[in-house]
């Protein structure tokens, strides 16, 4: 076998070693196209509208594209699909090249439009206008439609149909100097009014819009259609699979009509594959609109939401995401995915990486009688008891403290181990202390716990006297700092569904909810935004990158630490 045979496979079958990986249904076509000659390289593109922001789906063919261009050595493009200047925005686009370029797929700079092939797309226009392939028509977008029929009817022809190629072309070039207003005229493509495919019933291909447009400015008052322009932007730039999602399946014989017609070489080939959908997460553009436009949630990549902005604020890293498109897979056929598989993927990454510090979220005062007033004890504690590579750090222990509301009960249930009268627990990486006492104020509400310690009793001093069955975090009162933290659980009502009978979001009247005055140790004060903790028992936080300041720490909470999700085994 030659160099040339062995340059486009997988690295993996090129070395033989380990075990041999499990092709998909993508890469085996790809394979069957190189090995057949159809193409001498790969080259694959993600090819977004600018008209809002990426979401977990879009991670999806994100990283398919990437992976796939990587896998064959070949080249991958980020392209912007900007055809639609009613919707198009240049906030989108920086949002689209963050994103992209924070998961991973380097496109190595060839950051495309399609609004820069725009001549192009207008000669190809004319081009099929003058082989008799396209023509101008004054049917309303309401004629059309009825027209065109259904899948029961076939369509019926246009009246302005037969035109001559002479009056097509001066038709279309009038459209073009902005003698017509919007909706007047159409070009369409001349194809099959009798096709059982609806998309190829003489589809619109180009359409008067008076609309400046984000790249282009006012140079065009004509504005290619999507499934014509497409793949006219995978051919020029010498895309060699177009892979998309399955919703364009029936659009297929459009785009290699267009390929064909407009006479490109080694037209490219579209392969669809299932989208990734998640059980009761918003990804409607109009929808998240609507979030963003009410004061719902505070923009686009507010952390409830699960665009790739807002798992990127709420403290998803690109390795989860990339690890839950690999566990989903890629196949033919629709399913749905829970949100607790995208939690686990977070969890994993995070469980190593991730200082395990003490943070109170609910707190309430701790006052040991006996410990010296006034002393102040460092104490050194291990930051990953799982990775001891992540060292230590020191926490300042004293007489007055913060611990959990919900770690001292007045009447405790069976089985509850924490702090009640006379019980006694350990204090984290500290001392044993026994509850002599309480305080409550005038409503009752209690205000704070009194206990003695046991200086004996120090985590890593060996102490062997005694066993007590329940341990709990706290923070020094004088030394801890305050944090906001925010958390969140799923924007939709799970119980009702997604949407009611109108078609409107079903909310969860508690998806956030903002703790303002959290005692954290002292360690926390330098975080930064988008750096990860492991607060103990309350789960992982990461710190906003809006919001939280040195003045004003703010940290949201990614992901609890306990979930019913199991990886399924083979």
């Amino acid at each position: 076998m030659s160099m040339k045979d062995t340059e486009n496979r997988p690295e993996a079958e090129k070395s033989g070693e380990g075990e041999k990986k499990e092709r998909n249904f993508i890469e085996i076509e790809i394979d069957k196209d190189l090995a057949a000659g159809k193409y001498t390289h790969v080259q694959t593109r993600f090819p977004p509208e600018p008209n809002g922001y990426l979401h977990i789906g879009h991670a999806k063919s994100i990283l398919l594209n990437y992976g796939i261009a990587k896998e064959y050595g070949g080249k991958f493009n980020l392209r912007f699909d900007d055809t639609n200047p009613t919707k198009e925005k240049a906030e989108f686009v920086e949002a689209i090249k963050r994103d992209v370029e924070w998961l991973g797929a380097d496109f190595e700079g060839r950051c495309f439009f399609a609004s820069n092939y725009f001549d192009e797309m207008y000669a190809c226009a004319l081009k099929l206008i003058r082989k008799g392939r396209a023509f101008v028509c004054d049917l309303s977008a309401e004629e059309i439609r009825e027209y065109r029929g259904d899948f029961n009817h076939p369509g019926k022809e246009s009246p302005y149909r037969n035109r001559s190629v002479e009056e097509n072309l001066r038709l279309f070039e009038e459209m073009k100097e902005g003698r017509y207003p919007d909706g007047a005229k159409v070009l369409r493509a001349k194809i099959d009014m009798s096709s059982p495919n609806i998309n190829m019933r003489d589809p619109v291909i180009y359409r008067i819009a008076h609309e400046s447009h984000q790249n282009t400015g006012d140079k065009w008052c004509i504005y290619p259609m999507y499934d014509f322009a497409h793949p006219i932007e995978d051919a020029i730039e010498h895309v060699t699979h177009s892979l998309c999602t399955l919703e364009f399946e029936d659009h297929r014989p459009l785009y290699d009509w267009v390929v064909t017609e407009c006479e490109f070489e080694e037209p490219p080939r579209q392969i669809e594959f299932a989208k990734l959908y998640l059980t009761n997460v918003v990804t409607g553009k109009r929808y998240i609109k609507k979030l963003v436009e009410d004061g719902i949630v505070d923009g686009w990549d507010d952390p409830r939401l699960v665009s790739i902005a807002a798992l990127r604020r709420r403290g998803y890293t690109p390795d989860s995401i990339r690890k839950f498109v690999e566990l989903c897979g890629i196949s033919k056929a629709n399913s749905s995915v829970d949100y607790s598989m995208l939690e686990y993927c977070i969890r994993e990454d995070l469980k190593l990486k991730c200082a395990r510090m003490m943070a109170v979220l609910h707190p309430l005062k701790l006052i040991i009688d006996n410990y010296p007033e006034g002393k102040v004890e460092m104490l050194s504690m291990p930051n990953n008891i799982e990775n001891p590579e992540l060292g230590s750090r020191e926490i300042p222990f004293s007489r007055e403290l913060y611990i959990e509301e919900e770690d001292f009960m007045e009447v405790p249930p069976k089985k509850y181990f924490r702090l009640f009268p006379g019980n006694e627990v350990r204090l984290m990486g500290a001392y044993f202390v026994k509850c002599v006492g309480f305080e409550k104020d005038a409503d009752g509400k209690i205000t704070a716990v009194h206990c003695t310690y046991d200086p004996e009793t120090k985590s890593g001093s060996g102490f062997t006297g005694r066993k007590v069955k329940g341990t709990i975090h706290w923070v020094s009162a004088a030394q801890s700092i305050p944090a906001e933290c925010r958390l969140y659980e799923n924007i939709v009502d799970e119980e009702k569904g997604k949407l009611d009978a109108n078609g409107n979001l079903n909310l969860n009247p508690h998806s956030l909810t903002v703790l303002k005055d959290c005692r954290l140790e002292p360690n926390l004060a330098g975080a930064k935004a988008y750096d990860s903790f492991q607060f103990v028992r309350d789960g992982y936080f990461c710190a906003d990158c809006k919001d939280s300041s040195p003045e004003h720490l703010v940290f949201n909470r990614v992901v609890g630490l306990k979930s019913s999700f199991k990886l399924p085994t083979a």
